[in-house]
């Protein structure tokens, strides 16, 4: 049981992380098109960027990676805390 949970665990890390890499290259080269010239640790603090923070469209997709690392963490620890 331990193993396929562990296993099941490598899985979903591995798909998460795929899928959070996907978004924030998303969500990166949306913000350079808004703001041109800004950096991943840039984006981490939007609110130092007015024309980020208007944009509907790019703080929908700023809010789907929150959302992935979210799951991705919720999912995590419930994996773990199935091995104790």
């Amino acid at each position: 049981m331990r193993a396929a949970i562990l296993e099941t665990l490598a899985l979903i890390d591995r798909l998460m992380l795929e899928m959070i890499a996907q978004q924030e290259n998303k969500v990166l080269a949306m913000a350079r098109a808004i703001h041109p010239g800004l950096t991943p640790e840039d984006i981490r603090n939007p609110n130092d960027f007015a024309d980020l923070m208007a944009s509907g469209e790019w703080n929908f997709e700023d809010g789907i990676l929150s959302g992935l690392k979210s799951a991705h963490m919720a999912l995590r620890a419930k994996l773990l805390e199935s091995l104790e």
